[in-house]
């Protein structure tokens, strides 16, 4: 039994179809569900932990219902939003219990120590959350999502707005409790760090799923080399044989070929007949980046979830 299925799982806000059919299989396993603003990452989530209901389909987290057996659902799993609050006037330890007593857990008290030293958080338990530093809160949040042992941990951006040192900090707790038997579902804007820590990644486009599998495999599909050039002016996708067009990022276009020194000459030659200035290009291997950009392509931004109606809601729930 995969601990997360999707069937169809569709939501729409008007006429708005923020998740389109979403059929999606996940077991034992960190999968990072990535996706522009407005792909219907969030609204996934919201869906997944009971917290939004979907307009069609259905979806199972543990083997139950999220429609039928909510209540199920929601002990066996952990969300941590990326607005998570913590209460700046209490403690860590403080924070942690509040939750051990939401969800009845016995023993409350050998618990609550335990997630803290899984955290690294024992000799600042006691210390008021408002001398915690940023990546010192996001572990609070992870012992407060942890304490009741679930199945399953939901991680919207878990990094976000965090230094170097804290990321990994952040994702060294995260691989060990992957070892330990959870499933991680996580969302996340950092490439680099769904390619490296992530067992498999799924990329949403416009509700849907457009790319799906383990980044090295996603990465290997896509042809040896990449080229990437800043162009300034106009710019024509030009059509070369044994050239393919990725897509645009700003004033960056990329290109995929099969040899990509034989084909750096000629792309330049093509794109300054196309009217650009070419400024720059460069050889390298593919990245996550480039399959997430040939995967949704160029996109505006939707505007039909508003994720801050939901914050309160999110806050009462964990």
């Amino acid at each position: 039994m995969n601990l997360i299925e999707t069937y169809n799982l569709t939501k729409y806000y008007g006429d708005l179809c923020a998740v389109d059919h979403l059929t999606l299989s996940v077991n034992n396993e960190i999968f990072a569900l990535l996706g522009p603003n407005g792909s219907g990452k969030t609204t996934t989530v919201l869906m997944l932990t009971t917290l939004l209901g979907p307009s069609e389909g259905r979806a199972e987290v543990c083997g139950f219902d999220i429609l039928k057996e909510g209540e199920q659902v929601r002990k066996s799993l952990s969300y941590v939003p990326q607005d998570m609050a913590v209460d700046i006037k209490l403690t860590g330890r403080e924070n942690v219990r509040f939750f051990a007593d939401l969800y009845g857990v016995p023993d409350a008290g050998n618990r609550v120590d335990e997630v803290l030293a899984v955290m690294e958080l024992t000799d600042r338990a006691d210390d008021l959350i408002r001398t915690y530093s940023g990546g010192m809160r996001r572990r609070l949040e992870l012992a407060q999502a942890l304490v009741h042992e679930p199945k399953v941990l939901f991680l919207d951006e878990p990094t976000i707005g965090l230094d170097v040192a804290a990321r990994k900090k952040i994702w060294e707790h995260i691989q060990t409790l992957r070892k330990k038997g959870m499933t991680i579902f996580v969302t996340t804007h950092y490439m680099d760090e769904a390619d490296q820590f992530c067992d498999r990644v799924g990329i949403i486009s416009k509700g849907r799923i457009a790319a799906l599998g383990a980044p090295k495999e996603l990465k290997a599909r896509l042809m040896k080399d990449v080229i990437t050039a800043k162009v300034e002016g106009t710019f024509v996708p030009p059509e070369l044989e044994g050239i393919v067009y990725l897509g645009s990022n700003n004033d960056e276009v990329s290109f995929t070929a099969e040899n990509g020194q034989e084909a750096l000459p000629a792309l330049a030659d093509a794109l300054g007949k196309s009217g650009g200035v070419v400024r720059s290009m460069s050889l390298r291997e593919p990245t996550l980046d480039d399959v997430f950009i040939q995967a949704v392509g160029q996109q505006e931004e939707s505007h039909g979830f508003d994720y801050n109606k939901f914050r309160i809601m999110l806050r009462r729930r964990k």
